[in-house]
């Protein structure tokens, strides 16, 4: 699988750490654009008063038809690549994609659970809590070294997630019952937790991924698994039959409203998968993960300016907890690469007056 040299210039050659940088920061941007964008839009379904669970559940993964574009345009339309789509996507990629597109479909419908109970800035931070599982998985599933900055950004991080749990209570709207209120609270940490597993087992499997329209594919299947489980879910509950009722006599904003919020969150969510899907295969499941975490001060702020969403006390600290990690994290990474440079440049040094000057052990006696 490795012998495709337009798939392995992605990854391995020297020569393409300059295109390598530009996909990186546009994959970051896609997942900050989608994370905040598809969070917000999600909210003000439900604010509006949408009421369908299953319904913002399938926009999540119903918007993967734009996925083909990024897959055949480039090969078919922009000359850019050799390779043709879907070569050696073998059966096992493809079922391993399915399965995970399923659990991928749990994680939309518990999140969308929350969404529906909680403010944005609370389910924000409640999500910054998969952080700490996904080292301890990184570290089972793909063998990630626990360092100091890794390990004081999950420490950090945690802790404010902690914190907000503890003051959560008092953010709860007074229309919404304890009840619901803890439904939200838990249905966002259980989508964490499957996040927290997704990350790594992704990585896992992108180790047999040489290139990144493979991953563009294997995102295509595993969305379409995620859409037939939320339309089976909309099928039982009578969702589809019932969007048309609500855009028209339950939505408050009237019908046009309602089918553009629908739109623009399929869009939205794209950008978010794919950003997160991308980041994993050029970084790691771990450094996925804490990027995604850093946009929680993005998505608090949001929900704050957008909704008017409380922002005082514990949320103020575990935000700034939040952020003083991911600093921690990058800077730990910037340390990392200053040092890999300096000992490569050591090792070419070395490579190339090693023949010339060293002497043999009879030389040196002389």
């Amino acid at each position: 699988m490795m012998n495709d040299p337009s798939c392995q210039e992605q990854k391995r050659s020297p020569s393409s750490k300059k295109r390598y940088m530009i996909l990186l920061l546009i994959t970051y941007f896609s997942l900050f654009v989608g994370s905040v964008s598809s969070t917000l839009v999600s909210k003000f379904y439900f604010i509006h008063k949408g009421s369908s669970i299953w319904v913002s559940t399938w926009v999540q993964s119903a918007g993967f038809p734009l996925l083909l574009l990024l897959i055949y345009l480039p090969h078919h339309l922009f000359k850019c690549t050799g390779r043709r789509p879907f070569t050696r996507f073998t059966p096992k990629l493809l079922l391993l994609s399915v399965s995970i597109g399923l659990m991928l479909g749990l994680n939309n419908f518990l999140f969308s659970w929350g969404t529906s109970c909680l403010p944005v800035s609370t389910v924000s931070l409640l999500l910054s809590s998969q952080l700490a599982f996904n080292l301890i998985l990184s570290v089972i599933i793909v063998k990630q070294k626990i360092t100091f900055s890794n390990f004081n950004c999950v420490i950090l991080l945690t802790l404010a997630s902690v914190l907000l749990a503890l003051s959560s209570n008092h953010d709860r709207p007074k229309e919404l019952s304890r009840a619901k209120y803890f439904t939200g609270f838990f249905s966002t940490i259980g989508a964490g937790l499957l996040f927290a597993l997704y990350l790594p087992v992704m990585e896992m499997i992108y180790k047999k991924v040489y290139c990144y329209g493979m991953v563009i594919e294997m995102q295509l299947a595993m969305e379409m698994a995620a859409t037939a489980l939320a339309t089976v879910g909309m099928a039982a509950d009578h969702g589809f039959s019932d969007m048309k009722k609500e855009s028209e006599t339950v939505f408050d904003l009237g019908p046009k409203a309602y089918w553009l919020t629908l739109a623009f969150n399929m869009v939205t969510w794209q950008f978010a998968f794919m950003g997160t899907a991308g980041l994993v295969f050029l970084t790691t499941s771990l450094t996925g993960g804490i990027c995604m975490t850093a946009l929680m001060a993005a998505n608090v702020l949001g929900g704050v300016l957008a909704y008017g969403d409380k922002f005082a006390g514990g949320k103020v600290v575990s935000t700034l907890l939040c952020l003083w990690g991911f600093c921690s994290y990058v800077y730990g990474m910037y340390v990392k690469m200053k040092q890999e440079e300096e000992e490569e440049e050591e090792e070419e040094k070395n490579d190339d007056n090693g023949g010339s000057i060293e002497l043999l052990p009879e030389q040196q006696m002389v």
